[in-house]
């Protein structure tokens, strides 16, 4: 699976951002997907999964209640809808594919990593 994050930029606290994930070369609804972030000199951490289906979802505590996963199978894509954005939440995000199908938390389940997209809160 190829997967191509876009959707960063540059915003302001408060602001909303959405960022989408573009899959191919496998059938995308086969895999769970899910979203990391990486801010400079910090772990790779999680931040949303989202089941084959859609149905499922898990987040990270951190934005539970202000990011919103989804996808569409139809469209090989999956999306991360960012609201209320904090200074904090500045990193680079990363998509990933995990076949277990159901949506999981740990970096090690996720066979596929797209290259990543800025996203930058200003205060």
């Amino acid at each position: 699976v190829q997967l191509q994050a876009s959707g960063g930029g540059l915003v302001q606290a408060g602001d909303s951002l959405r960022l989408s994930c573009a899959a191919s070369g496998r059938t995308f609804s086969n895999y769970a997907m899910g979203w990391f972030r990486q801010a400079s000199g910090k772990e790779r951490d999680f931040v949303a999964a989202i089941g084959w289906s859609g149905v499922s979802t898990y987040y990270a505590d951190s934005v539970k209640g202000r990011f919103t996963i989804s996808r569409d199978n139809a469209k090989n894509t999956v999306y991360l809808q960012m609201n209320s954005l904090k200074p904090e939440d500045t990193a680079v995000y990363y998509c990933a594919a995990s076949g277990t199908v159901v949506p999981r938390p740990w970096r090690v389940e996720y066979d596929y990593w797209g290259q990543g997209t800025l996203v930058t809160v200003s205060s």
